[in-house]
């Protein structure tokens, strides 16, 4: 039972690491859809990721063929990889042109609406199994209990969900933050296609910079604030 307790805090923890990814892209997925729709997006997508992600497991577990090889040198997970992670640069690339460019969709309104959350959760189901995908094998080769590798990613689906609404909302109050969590969703998806490709890439090296340039960030913002604060003293003087 201790061992069981040891893994499942071990996996929670492989979890939340990838909970971070998903974070970003939730935040700037559901960024496209109206203020009212953004909550029911983000828990139905990730409802259906988390039961998506256990359907996985359980067809892992039946079948090997995920890392035999397939294609020349490359594996169902590595292409699974390749595709996920070059729809992410796809997607970064344009949110990044949008905002900058301050553009909009030119559907009429409320096809454009309904268009947009049916896309939003459907990319965001793809994306979660392309995030979790080494994160299932690495659970089965770390244990072959199910009850422990899916309690651990209900644990997960509940802290992303917990965090999801109000890291996405800062977000999308501070454009300079988007474009900031723009960036690093480029950088995780060409991590992720260096993965498909055999070639490994810390995630210190990603996480490391990602954090730093956000703390800088957070002091120009402070740097702002106080600077329009004085401003505002000064002028009521």
């Amino acid at each position: 039972m201790v061992d069981s307790i040891a893994l499942l805090s071990l996996l929670i923890g492989l979890e939340l690491v990838l909970g971070v990814d998903n974070i970003l892209v939730i935040s700037i997925f559901v960024g496209r859809l109206p203020r009212e729709q953004r909550v029911n997006a983000r828990f139905i997508g990730l409802a259906l990721a988390m039961a998506a992600r256990i359907v996985m497991l359980f067809l892992l577990l039946a079948l090997s063929g995920l890392t035999n090889r397939v294609v020349l040198d490359f594996t169902v997970r590595d292409i699974i990889l390749l595709a996920g992670g070059l729809f992410l640069l796809w997607k970064a690339v344009r949110e990044i042109h949008h905002t900058i460019e301050l553009k909009e969709e030119g559907l009429p309104a409320v096809e454009n609406v309904r268009k947009n959350y049916v896309a939003v959760i459907s990319q965001i189901i793809l994306l979660d199994i392309v995030f979790s995908i080494d994160s299932v094998i690495t659970a089965i080769g770390l244990t072959d209990k199910v009850w422990v590798i899916i309690t651990a990613v209900i644990v997960s689906f509940i802290a992303v969900l917990a965090f999801a609404g109000p890291i996405g909302e800062f977000i999308l109050r501070h454009p300079s933050i988007k474009i900031l969590a723009l960036s690093f969703l480029i950088t995780i998806g060409v991590t992720i296609f260096m993965e498909g490709m055999h070639q490994h890439v810390p995630k210190a090296y990603i996480y490391l910079p990602m954090g730093f340039a956000l703390f800088v960030e957070v002091l120009q913002m402070r740097y702002e604030a106080n600077r329009k604060k004085k401003l505002s003293v000064e002028q009521e003087g």
